[in-house]
């Protein structure tokens, strides 16, 4: 009897043992799968530029193209009409601020800021492209002072402007400058936003909406990137041969998205975002922060961000990065830079591709703006 009590005993603890060692088990950890090396041994990015068996550089960055644009899924379907309205005007010094409405897609119809220097045009033209920043009531409103708005929006404006952008608004600084401007916001912030107010924890439901009626909302944006482009340079005042682009951290991924894709740009400025795939989601190093802003579905398996981004040779591109970022690891920045300069450097445009890593944080200070503004002129001027 007693044998028997000892033995159901066993049992019942071996049967609990299993239990717990059940419940303890699982597959994703710190939001990654176990197998996230497995993964990434098998991205050997096929399509890039020198794994791609293509050795004609226009065709392989036409394939390449077609590539990334079939991967970005259904885009928006294109205005019929820009039906431009002038809401307001501002003069300032030296470029008057105007706020418009136009109709941006067939589905969207958005306001944005457009500068106009003083003088005689036409003049280059710069599609200026806002971060992300987990700060969604604001935009364009990031790149462009505001007007005819708040004092509270105002206020929010200038505190955000002085923490990134050491108080100089980028769209303001370039139209004094001599570029037309144009500012517009990106759906989720500013004008754009939820019905129900900004919040941040919303963007993956939105985003996974967008999926599940075959559409992308990174995708989405880079498109609507390149309609505001076109837009531009449509303008009388813009001269349509000299078109760039700018932007801080998200903006700096469209801004190399947009001049990737958008045959339109000259000459494209991306100041905190560029890295490697291996590194940005690692054990080590985490897991990337930007999530679905600049999630495309399958690009992964082709191109990485830098391949993707060489699409704009043989245009002009600079790219600055900070050394204590704590968003890019330094070591994955400089592996970026350097496949890109040997993109660049294999079609003898080596010169037209500058890229920096700068004692700075996630920034972009009065000084970096003054070296893009250097680098524009010399680009599109």
């Amino acid at each position: 009897m007693k044998r028997h009590l000892i033995a159901l005993s066993l049992l019942a603890a071996s049967a609990a043992g299993v239990s717990a060692q059940q419940s303890a088990k699982y597959e994703i950890e710190r939001d990654m799968p176990l197998f996230l090396d497995s993964i990434k041994n098998e991205l050997t990015y096929p399509l890039a530029w020198g794994n791609s068996d293509i050795t004609d550089f226009d065709t392989w960055r036409s394939t390449a193209r077609d590539k990334v644009m079939e991967l970005m899924l259904a885009p928006p379907p294109r205005a019929v009409d820009y039906d431009v309205q002038v809401v307001g005007e501002e003069k300032r010094d030296g470029y008057t601020a105007r706020k418009i409405e136009f109709n941006l897609t067939r589905y969207s119809r958005v306001s944005a800021y457009v500068l106009v220097p003083d003088g005689e045009g036409p003049f280059p033209g710069i599609v200026a492209l806002h971060d992300h920043g987990g700060h969604y009531t604001i935009g364009k409103e990031k790149m462009i002072r505001p007007f005819g708005v708040g004092q509270e929006v105002f206020d929010d404006c200038d505190k955000w402007v002085d923490n990134l952008y050491e108080g100089q608004y980028v769209g303001d600084y370039l139209a004094r400058n001599g570029y037309v401007v144009i500012s517009t916001d990106a759906l989720f912030w500013g004008d754009r936003g939820r019905k129900e107010g900004a919040d941040g924890s919303k963007f993956a439901n939105v985003a996974g909406n967008f999926m599940m009626l075959g559409r992308n909302m990174s995708a989405w944006m880079t498109f609507e990137d390149m309609y505001a482009t076109e837009f531009l340079a449509s303008l009388p005042e813009v001269d349509a041969a000299r078109v760039g682009c700018i932007g801080l951290s998200m903006g700096a991924y469209r801004s190399w998205m947009l001049a990737a894709l958008s045959p339109i740009i000259r000459a494209g400025v991306a100041v905190c975002w560029m890295t490697t795939t291996d590194v940005q989601l690692s054990w080590e190093y985490g897991r990337e922060n930007g999530g679905f802003a600049n999630n495309h579905i399958g690009v992964r398996n082709y191109l990485d961000y830098p391949h993707i981004a060489s699409l704009a040779c043989p245009g002009s591109m600079y790219f600055v990065n900070g050394e204590t970022d704590k968003l890019f690891q330094p070591h994955a920045v400089r592996d970026a830079y350097a496949t890109m300069h040997k993109v660049w450097d294999s079609q003898g445009v080596g010169d037209r591709l500058r890229t920096e890593l700068l004692p700075m944080g996630h920034e972009m200070p009065v000084s970096v703006q003054q070296s893009c503004l250097e680098f524009l002129d010399r680009s599109l001027k």
